[in-house]
């Protein structure tokens, strides 16, 4: 018999309690066992359930969201699924908490009316996923935050004067994953040796209103240039180009270079934007002239793509396991013999892969 994950639901909102409640309860494997308004009240909540899973929404009266969840990583680590909304401050609010060990998030519900089994889908999956995070993981995020002074929060310095790039990129990495691949990919680049020459195209399951955010918290971190794309601009090397939330990124080779084409067209592998999109795209355009990373998601999203571009000779490899949150995009590209086995590593070995990558005769 499957194992049945016990929720509790942190929001302020009588009509979102209600309705998260019913949806979470309609999934056999889920059962919410608590439900509170504020963060005094979750603590005792959490406390008497001893919940498998938390639900906690991003902008409550009252409450510091972020204190809070970093209180409950430092004390009693517990995966997190954040319910957001997709306006500026939430968005940059969502990213810290992604940062402080919150698995994933979704979008608060809207128009249920219309899309009501959709986000059931989606919430279900999420939540079903985060309560299956590791213990190990959960130790880990538990072990970075109590080395850090607990009234700390993430800060991200200005960027300082970068200087501008005009010699185009011949070779690029495309790097995909997950919401919950966020953090991967920071902790990933921030443990690259930049050099100035390398191009990344990056693309990762966010909605719009998300991506320029977390570019914007990128290019304070590294000494390259990273950006959220437009459509039709060249590949420079010394810059990072995030895909828009809720639109694909290809590129594509024209005579004056490499050119980022951004389209609406329908979701594959159910995501859009897709990595399966940008990895295809980057194998028609560079062969064995790029690289390709997916790093911690759920699903097998860029899988399928990751073997085109190994079997037109790019390099490609894939998050190990032990450091994954959700070993779902890189376990199926695995699996699927898209990645050979010696390129299944950790976050701080793909790091150097990159560099070597771009340092290198390949």
């Amino acid at each position: 018999m499957s194992k049945v994950y016990r929720v509790v639901i942190v929001d302020d909102s009588k009509l979102i309690q209600t309705v998260l409640r019913d949806l979470l309860d309609s999934h056999p494997q889920l059962t919410v066992v608590g439900i509170a308004e504020d963060p005094h009240e979750a603590r005792d909540v959490i406390k008497q359930t001893e919940p498998d899973v938390i639900t906690l929404d991003v902008e409550m009266p009252r409450m510091n969201g972020i204190t809070f969840l970093r209180n409950l990583m430092r004390l009693r680590p517990t995966p997190v699924v954040m319910i957001s909304t997709l306006t500026s401050a939430g968005s940059g609010v969502t990213l810290q908490a992604l940062e402080l060990g919150a698995v994933d998030f979704v979008e608060k519900p809207h128009d249920l009316d219309r899309n009501i089994d959709h986000y059931r889908e989606v919430i279900t999956e999420k939540v079903l996923q985060a309560a299956r995070v590791s213990g190990a993981t959960l130790s880990a995020v538990q072990q970075r935050l109590s080395a850090q002074p607990a009234a700390s929060t993430p800060v991200v310095s200005p960027p300082s004067e970068k200087p501008v790039r005009q010699t185009l990129a011949r070779k690029i990495c495309a790097i995909g994953g997950s919401t919950g691949g966020l953090e991967a990919v920071t902790s990933m680049l921030k443990g690259v040796r930049f050099s100035g020459v390398e191009a990344l195209l990056i693309t990762l399951h966010l909605p719009a209103g998300f991506t320029a955010s977390f570019a914007n918290r990128l290019n304070g971190l590294l000494p390259i240039t990273v950006k959220e794309a437009t459509d039709g601009e060249k590949v420079y090397q010394g810059m990072a180009y995030v895909a828009p939330g809720g639109r694909h990124m290809e590129v594509l080779r024209k005579p004056g270079g490499l050119e980022i084409h951004i389209q609406d067209d329908p979701p594959v592998s159910r995501h859009r934007p897709s990595v399966d999109v940008l990895f295809d795209s980057v194998s028609r355009a560079c062969g064995k002239q790029a690289a390709g990373i997916i790093l911690t998601g759920m699903g097998k999203d860029g899988a399928a793509g990751l073997l085109t571009m190994r079997e037109n000779r790019a390099l490609t490899y894939a998050q190990d396991e032990a450091t994954s949150v959700v070993w779902g995009m890189p376990g199926s590209a695995v699996k699927m013999g898209a990645v050979p086995p010696e390129h299944v590593q950790p976050l701080l070995q793909l790091s150097r892969a990159l560099e070597h990558f771009f340092v290198s005769s390949h």
